[in-house]
């Protein structure tokens, strides 16, 4: 495996890449879902018939079409379908309640809404018949696999576009401009609503197209478990591997067993994940012990892999990455090299790719020196058009010269890597001094006995506000709340030490792997304004 690949080309829009590698490769597998494969030549032509129908339906250039759904092909189709002729597409989550895809609904105003029936005992039908009285502007609901009241099924939906010429097909696509949206993928809203990222087909294409150059792996065959509202799904895996005409192996949702059987079975070569699913899939009696020799590149973010963990992985043999990019900045911006060793790979994300401009700087604007922490900020066309509906939301994301602010607190460090402090709405002052949880929670997650962390601040009469560790332990370890405390005492600042520490047997997670630490943070303070209540009751 080459150290280093040639990026592939950028093309103008991202559903490009379907035709092209139709041409190039028309019998190499794009997808796979279980026992479902399309070749190139065969996800092209249904693309094609999809769009199609979409502009049969009324669909056009700056439309939403919105799509509750697995990962799965149909997912990828409509992507690219609508995508194609200069509509707007987003995901809607299954793990998702009414009110959250009232808010959706109604900030997006999607006018086709395409939906499964039912997933995990769970029956979204009710809530479809609610979002179709109450936002007329839905005018079309596809049922993607079981029926629905009131709506077209998929494949009539497809038939429905013979009526609609190839040629106005071809038209309409070509009247997509590079920098026109191609999606909206919502953040999740820790500091307040969810705001929309309006994602471009250039920062896919480039940024993408980049992003596989980095992981080193000619044409990927990707697992992708992640959600398809998250742009870890539709960026990083989709259109990363579709930018080297790859093949996506899709599963319905994240199964530490099932994803060890899919890369076995499938002969996965690139394998992107968050360190949750990682750490999960290798506690899976006999891991290690599959046939993985397939696997070139395995790739987390997101958050830190703890040491031991990075240890467990590396006698794969792959070459190992960690990362760092936001939903805001389309793809990934940083990545670490072949030769990045425990030390990098556990205490880095990377460096910036030569072609993203990056800077770290202080609150007053200047450029921060090595070891100073500083706001990580980009600059270039591959950043988000803005947030949907949101002009001062997207005034607030960028300075006046045009750098996008990440929220994130990270230095440079001696080698030209950056390491993360944590995020800026994360931070919390305790006794006035800045406290930033990631690098707490990366002490806590290197001691032998700890899988995963998370640290909170909760408001202390005293202090002003002070830190909540709440730790997972390693299958089969156990770890005290004084254990956990002595330990960061030999390792941290003394006000950087959280006050409490809860070692739980689970802790909420978010659909695409991440501690929920926005749930965490209102259970913590609900249960201390509960016990305030209690004291002041006796």
């Amino acid at each position: 495996m080459p150290d280093r690949l040639e990026a592939a080309p950028v093309l103008t829009r991202i559903t490009d890449y379907v035709h092209h590698y139709a041409r190039l490769a028309p019998g190499r597998e794009a997808v796979v879902c279980g026992a479902r494969r399309l070749t190139y030549a065969q996800l092209s032509a249904e693309v094609e018939e999809c769009a199609r129908a979409l502009l049969a339906a009324g669909v056009g250039k700056g439309d939403r079409v919105a799509m509750l759904a697995l990962p799965s092909p149909e997912f990828f189709v409509v992507f690219l379908a609508a995508t194609g002729i200069g509509a707007i597409w987003l995901g809607l989550s299954p793990r998702y309640h009414i009110d959250e895809y009232r808010y959706l609904v109604g900030d997006a105003s999607p006018k086709v809404i395409f939906s499964l029936a039912t997933f995990e005992g769970r029956d979204y039908r009710a809530d479809l018949a609610t979002l179709r009285r109450e936002y007329p502007g839905v005018e079309t609901l596809v049922a993607v696999d079981e029926p629905i009241d009131g709506a077209i099924s998929y494949t009539d939906f497809l038939n429905s576009g013979d009526r609609v010429s190839s040629a106005r097909y071809h038209e309409a696509a070509a009247a997509v401009d590079r920098l026109d949206p191609a999606l909206i993928v919502y953040t999740s809203g820790s500091t307040g609503k969810p705001k929309g990222a309006m994602l471009s087909h250039y920062g896919l294409c480039f940024g993408n197209a980049i992003q596989g150059r980095e992981f080193g792996v000619d044409v990927p065959r990707a697992v992708c478990p992640f959600p398809i509202n998250h742009v870890a799904c539709v960026g990083d895996t989709c259109c990363t591997t579709l930018i080297r005409g790859g093949t996506l192996i899709f599963m319905a949702r994240f199964d530490p067993l099932e994803v060890a059987n899919v890369i076995e079975r499938e002969r996965v070569n690139l394998w992107i994940g968050v360190p949750t699913m990682f750490i999960l899939a290798a506690d899976q009696p006999g891991f290690f012990q599959r046939d993985l020799t397939y696997l070139q590149t395995i790739v987390w973010g997101g958050a830190a892999m703890p040491r031991d963990q990075i240890l467990r992985f590396q006698q794969i043999g792959a070459r190992l990455v960690t990362l760092y990019g936001l939903t805001e900045s389309t793809s990934d911006m940083t990545f670490t090299t072949p030769d990045a060793d425990l030390e990098v790979l556990a205490d880095s994300v990377g460096r910036p790719a030569p072609e993203y401009p990056c800077r770290i700087v202080t609150a007053e604007g200047r450029e921060c020196g090595v070891g100073e922490p500083g706001e990580i900020q980009f600059k270039g066309e591959f950043n988000m058009l803005g947030y949907y509906n949101k002009p001062d939301a997207t005034r607030d994301a960028f300075t006046a010269d045009g750098w996008l602010r990440s929220g994130d607190i990270g230095y440079w460090r001696a080698d030209g890597n950056i390491t993360l402090v944590g995020r800026m709405s994360e931070m919390f002052k305790s006794g006035g001094f800045n406290v930033y949880p990631r690098e707490i929670e990366d002490v806590i997650v290197a001691h032998p006995a700890v899988a995963l962390a998370a640290v909170i601040g909760v408001p202390d009469p005293l202090y002003q506000e002070v830190g909540e560790a709440y730790v997972l332990a390693n299958p089969g370890a156990k770890v005290t709340a004084d254990e956990l405390a002595a330990y960061c005492k030999e390792r941290l600042a003394n006000y950087k030490v959280p006050k409490r520490f809860f070692v739980r047997d689970e802790l909420p997670m978010l659909p695409v792997g991440k501690i929920d630490k926005p749930l965490l943070k209102r259970q913590a303070i609900a249960a201390l304004s509960s016990d305030t209540d209690a004291k002041g009751a006796r």
